[in-house]
Formats: C-alpha cells, sequence, structure tokens
C-alpha cells in the first residue's frame, strides 16, 4: 500500500460484515491506505472513516461506549472537524439518538431523530404481506447527493429505518419503498449514511464508494 493516498479508517465494531466491507474498498479503490481497527487515537488520526455494521442496535452503541465511550467520542470529534464519514447500515442508523431496537441504548446523538421498526401489516399492491426485513435489491432514488445517481439498484438487510427529526430539514437525500417510504441515505457536510449496503450491491456499489473517495476523501 502506498503512503502517499489518503489514509482511511474502517472502524471494528466486532459485528457482522467486516471483511466483506474491506474487500469492496480494495477492489473499488484499488492500492489504498486502509486501516482497519478499533482504537481510538486511529480514529482520530484518519483522513476519513468508513463505519460499517450488519447486526443490532444495542450492541453497536455498547461496542461505541466501550472505555468510557472514547470510541463514540472520537467519532463525533471526526464528523465535527468536517472529515469524511462513510457510515452504511447502523453505521448510517448509529448517527441518531436512538433506536426503536434497543430502548434506553444512545447513538452518536449527531443527528437528531429515531430509528424506526417497519410497520407490521403493511401490504402490497397486490394484498400479500410485505416481509420484515426488508431484504434484496431495491431502487434508490436520491436528489443532489453527488456519490450516488439519481437512480439506481442497491441490496438492502434490515428491519429498521432512520427517522430524522422534522427540524433536520433536508438530511435525507434518497428514498426507497418497503410498503412504505423510508430514508435510504442521508448527506450532510462530509458526513455520508446509507441504509443499504455497497459492499453487496456489484458494480452500483462499488461505483458509490469511488465516488464517495474521489469527491469527499482526494478532493
Amino acid at each position: 500500500m502506498s503512503d502517499a493516498r489518503p489514509h482511511l479508517c474502517m472502524v471494528d465494531l466486532g459485528m457482522g460484515n467486516l471483511r466483506s466491507v474491506e474487500r469492496a474498498l480494495l477492489a473499488a479503490l484499488g492500492d489504498v491506505s486502509l486501516v482497519v481497527t478499533s482504537d481510538p487515537g486511529a480514529v482520530r488520526e484518519a483522513h476519513a472513516v468508513i463505519v460499517p455494521g450488519q447486526g443490532a442496535f444495542g450492541e453497536c452503541s455498547a461496542a461505541l461506549a466501550r472505555d468510557g465511550g472514547a470510541l463514540a467520542r472520537a467519532l463525533v470529534d471526526h464528523i465535527e472537524a468536517a472529515k469524511p464519514y462513510l457510515g452504511i447500515c447502523l453505521g448510517l442508523q448509529v448517527l441518531f439518538e436512538g433506536s426503536e431496537e434497543a430502548p434506553g441504548r444512545g447513538g452518536l446523538g449527531v443527528f437528531k431523530g429515531q430509528v424506526r421498526r417497519f410497520r407490521e401489516g403493511m401490504r402490497d399492491d397486490d394484498g400479500a404481506l410485505i416481509k420484515i426485513p426488508h431484504m434484496g435489491w431495491n431502487e434508490v432514488r436520491s436528489e443532489g447527493v453527488p456519490c450516488l445517481p439519481a437512480r439506481g439498484w442497491f441490496y438492502f438487510v434490515h428491519s429498521y429505518h432512520v427517522v430524522p427529526a422534522p427540524e433536520e430539514a433536508g438530511l435525507a437525500r434518497a428514498t426507497a419503498s418497503h410498503g412504505e417510504t423510508f430514508v435510504a441515505a442521508v448527506s450532510r457536510a462530509s458526513v455520508l449514511g446509507v441504509q443499504f449496503h455497497p459492499e453487496k450491491s456489484q458494480r452500483e456499489g462499488l461505483a458509490l464508494i469511488k465516488r464517495f473517495y474521489d469527491s469527499e476523501v482526494v478532493r
């Protein structure tokens, strides 16, 4: 790896699909300086941070709260310093204040709002029950996000979705539909959070990673 390229830090929360995200980053970016770590010091030193996650909000919150919340503070400091942040699935959800999945467990609180479960009993146009979790390919529609196409197909695996507070106008920048319209991506300053999984989304997912890197990391 070349030290001349920006230093990316992928945060290891001890959950889920870490290696598949790492493989996708290397496939999309090639010779990139990538460190996988749970060390708050490494997060503070990184040029850009990627937070993946596939699992439960409560476990993610607990991982961030270890050692007096040092990792959580490092991530908030990183974001407040206007350095690039890419959150995937739980890495998006944990940006908010809390989740119905884990009452009493807090998120980073970077954005106001909560994570809500899809409503039970929703039906499609043919009257069939909508399955939860939402799993599979779905069309994402975005507006004004350089990293995302206006319309593209991405892979989802989730039962919960973010609901920004009313005062967070303009935060939601992409939507998809699963019985109801939900937020598929948020973007503000150097922060991009996506509910879908770029690492599972083949060509479109790798293109998103590359565009994020080019537009936010090496700009």
